[in-house]
C-alpha cells in the first residue's frame, strides 16, 4: 500500500468511528447554550405539544422518572409556542392561572388522543372544561389575562432560543439536547437524559 493509499485508508477509518462513537451519543451539544434559572440545580426542559401523539406516549416515562428524580435536578415543561403548537399552548397556560393545571394536565392529552376531542374548536373546548367543572366564561377570561399573555410572549421567545422545531424535545441544563431521533428511540430518551445529567455534574467539579 502507498503513503498516500494509508493515509486515505487511515482518514476514512478515522471518519468511520467518529461517526459510530456520534451516532451512540444519545444526547447532543446545543447549538446554541441558554442560561438557566440560576438556582442551583440542572434544569431539565421539555418542550412538548398537547397535540404530538409522542408527547402523549412519553408522559408516563416522564411520570415514572419524576417520581425518582435526583434532588439536585428541577424538571420544568413547556408547550412549545409556533404554528399550530399555539392555541394549546394558550389552554396549558390559562389553566395553570386558574390552578387547575395538575388535574387537567392528563384529562387534556386523554381529550385529544383517547376521545378524539378538537380542542382547537372553542364550542368543543367549551364543552370539555365544562364537562371537567370548569366555567367556560371564566376560563376565557384568564386567558386574555395580562399574566396568561405574559407568559405565551416569554414561551415564543424561548421556543424561538431552543431552536424548537420538533417535539418532544428535552434540554439538559441549557447545554445538552435529546430526543426520539438524537437518543435512538423515544424509549431510550429518559436515560440519555440522565447521561447527560451525569455529565453536567462532572462538568460542575
Amino acid at each position: 500500500m502507498s503513503l498516500r493509499k494509508m493515509f486515505t485508508f487511515l482518514a476514512a477509518s478515522l471518519a468511520f468511528a467518529a461517526a459510530g462513537a456520534w451516532a451512540q451519543q444519545p444526547y447532543q451539544k446545543m447549538d446554541a447554550p441558554q442560561p438557566t434559572d440560576g438556582s442551583g440545580k440542572i434544569e431539565v426542559i421539555e418542550f412538548f405539544w398537547y397535540g404530538c401523539p409522542h408527547c402523549y406516549a412519553m408522559e408516563p416515562s416522564v411520570n415514572a422518572w419524576l417520581k425518582t428524580k435526583p434532588a439536585d435536578v428541577e424538571f420544568k415543561r413547556i408547550p412549545a409556542y409556533a404554528g399550530s403548537w399555539v392555541p394549546l399552548a394558550s389552554v396549558y397556560y390559562t389553566l395553570e392561572a386558574m390552578g387547575k393545571l395538575e388535574a387537567m394536565h392528563a384529562k387534556v392529552f386523554d381529550a385529544i388522543h383517547k376521545e378524539r376531542l378538537n380542542l382547537h374548536s372553542e364550542k368543543i373546548l367549551d364543552k370539555f372544561l365544562a364537562d371537567n367543572g370548569i366555567d367556560p366564561a371564566q376560563y376565557h377570561a384568564v386567558e386574555k389575562s395580562f399574566s396568561v399573555v405574559n407568559k405565551l410572549n416569554r414561551d415564543k421567545q424561548l421556543t424561538m432560543l431552543y431552536q424548537v422545531d420538533s417535539v418532544p424535545r428535552f434540554f439538559i441544563a441549557g447545554r445538552y439536547v435529546t430526543s426520539g431521533d438524537i437518543a435512538g428511540g423515544n424509549d431510550k430518551i429518559m436515560a440519555a437524559i440522565d447521561q447527560a445529567v451525569a455529565a453536567v455534574r462532572k462538568e460542575k467539579h
